[in-house]
């Protein structure tokens, strides 16, 4: 429990830092709000990326990615994503996410390959009964 604790406040550093630079990492599309993170694996400390499957690489990056319901006070929603990232030069990779459940939390991870300053454009397919939606985004990734 301690580890999804950190893990969850790691990750609420990053999007709160990302939130102030960009005005907020989410997309309302349709009946959702989709907010989503990108970032390098090795931000994540080791005994995390562990207990959730992940691979810390100076070139590995980790997607995640949260669907909620536009109404406020709504949890997070299960949902079914698939997707895709694409580099600059058109190279593809498949994305696998998994789903990761804390009581009403509910996010999906993936990882992605990189090289230093390799920029990604991703194509993620949200499917929730008869509600499809796509998020589009476009992250620059650095090496540590």
């Amino acid at each position: 429990m301690r580890i999804l604790i950190a893990f969850i406040l790691t990750l609420s550093s990053f999007i709160a830092s990302a939130n102030s630079v960009q005005g907020g990492q989410y997309k309302e599309l349709g009946p959702w709000q989709v907010h989503y993170i990108a970032f390098p694996s090795t931000f994540i400390q080791p005994g995390i990326a562990k207990a959730y499957g992940l691979e810390r690489s100076n070139y590995k990056g980790v997607i995640n990615i949260s669907v909620l319901a536009n109404k406020k006070g709504t949890p997070a929603q299960k949902a079914k994503l698939t997707g895709e990232a694409k580099n600059l030069l058109g190279t593809k990779q498949v994305l696998e996410f998994k789903e990761v459940v804390d009581g009403d939390a509910i996010y999906y991870l993936a990882q992605v390959d990189f090289r230093n300053e390799e920029i990604y454009r991703f194509k993620i397919n949200i499917n929730q009964g008869n509600n499809f939606q796509v998020l589009n985004f476009q992250q620059k990734f650095y090496v540590d």
